[in-house]
């Protein structure tokens, strides 16, 4: 099995070919003074009513979101409608770009937030970009193995001498995929792993191979709207992983806190709602997601899970421990981190939950 040696490259090249497609310089700046102001978290400057009272403008904020429109969106779908947003000055603008671009970009400083998986912010320090994970959104790492019921493969050992498909080997599939073998006692070399790019289901379906890695509130919920019986082993019944929260960057930390607690509160209320009544969530994210038919409800309701805990939104240091050492097993980190707390802060999560 070939691994890559630079994936830590992608979010550079991210960063490069947005300012390359600009026209503008190559260099990655994290200097103030460089923010677009259209994408920026930077304060507009106050206007006034007619009785001249100051009525301050909305930050205005764009979220990379790592997918496409989706209902497993609908806690911020929610948050948006519901004006808990607006309630903290903020006007939220959704953008369903790439994992890396996100990462690259508030790295950079010329975003303040974005949607990114655990792994990508050990890989993104590790390179120097000043990125900080804020909240755990997903408290259970939704990757999974799926396979069909005839394949009797019902729990990790199974997959020994078996051949399972990935979309590749890289990101949080692989990353969750190592981190169940490795908390189950295996090694990558006693199973046939392969690259099968996106292909899952149809890979399964046609017995290609005898397992595919996917996500849980996703391929096997399609597998079995085919009418295909399938087992599902998930990676966070036997490891402890960081997966899908909001990062930010060291200076907006630092020098607009206020931003960071606003823009997590709005989102806690949603999340909240959400888990409370997820039917009319998932009518509001009818608003968000074009053609979004009653049929895909079963992707909002397989999420609930991933994301309830008590409290909402933090994370622990063991998580991001066992994490590390996936990325060292699997040799995407040389070394561990000498402040591995520095990657992660529970500051701005009011105990204090609606």
């Amino acid at each position: 099995m070939a691994k890559p040696t630079i994936i830590l490259l992608i979010f550079f090249s991210a960063a490069l070919l947005l300012s390359a497609c600009s026209g503008e310089s190559t260099e990655i700046s994290s200097g103030a003074d460089t923010l677009d102001p259209e994408i920026s978290a930077a304060p507009v400057t106050p206007t006034k009513s007619e009785s001249g009272t100051e009525i301050a403008e909305p930050v205005q904020i764009r979220l990379p979101m790592g997918y496409i429109p989706d209902p497993q969106y609908a806690p911020y779908y929610v948050a948006v409608e519901k004006g808990y947003f607006a309630e903290e000055g903020i006007s939220l603008e959704f953008d369903y770009s790439f994992e890396t671009d996100g990462i690259a970009l508030v790295g950079a400083g010329e975003l303040p937030f974005a949607v990114v998986s655990g792994e990508q912010v050990l890989l993104a320090r590790a390179q120097g970009l000043p990125v900080v994970y804020i909240f755990e959104w997903f408290q259970r790492f939704p990757i999974v193995v799926i396979s069909k019921a005839s394949s009797d493969i019902k729990a990790p050992a199974d997959l020994v001498g078996r051949s399972v498909g990935l979309p590749g080997f890289f990101g949080a599939s692989y990353v969750g995929y190592a981190g169940l073998l490795a908390a189950s006692g295996l090694t990558e070399d006693q199973v046939q792993a392969s690259d099968i790019g996106f292909t899952q289901i149809e890979s399964l379906l046609t017995d290609q191979v005898d397992a595919v890695v996917g996500y849980v509130n996703n391929e096997p919920l399609q597998i079995e709207n085919q009418g295909q019986e399938i087992n599902v082993i998930k990676v966070a019944d036997v490891a402890d992983l960081v997966a899908n929260g909001i990062i930010s960057n060291e200076e907006t930390i630092a020098n607009n806190p206020e931003l960071v607690s606003g823009f997590l509160k709005a989102l806690l209320r949603g999340l909240a709602d959400t888990l409370a009544d997820p039917d009319e969530a998932f009518d509001i994210s009818k608003e968000y997601v074009e053609a979004l038919e009653d049929n895909r409800k079963n992707v909002l309701m397989a999420s609930l899970d991933l994301w309830n805990a008590q409290p909402l939104g933090i994370s622990e240091i063991s998580s991001w421990e066992n994490t590390q050492q996936v990325l060292l097993d699997i040799g995407f980190l040389d070394s561990p981190s000498e402040d591995l707390e520095s990657a992660f802060t529970n500051e701005f999560i009011s105990l204090d939950q609606p």
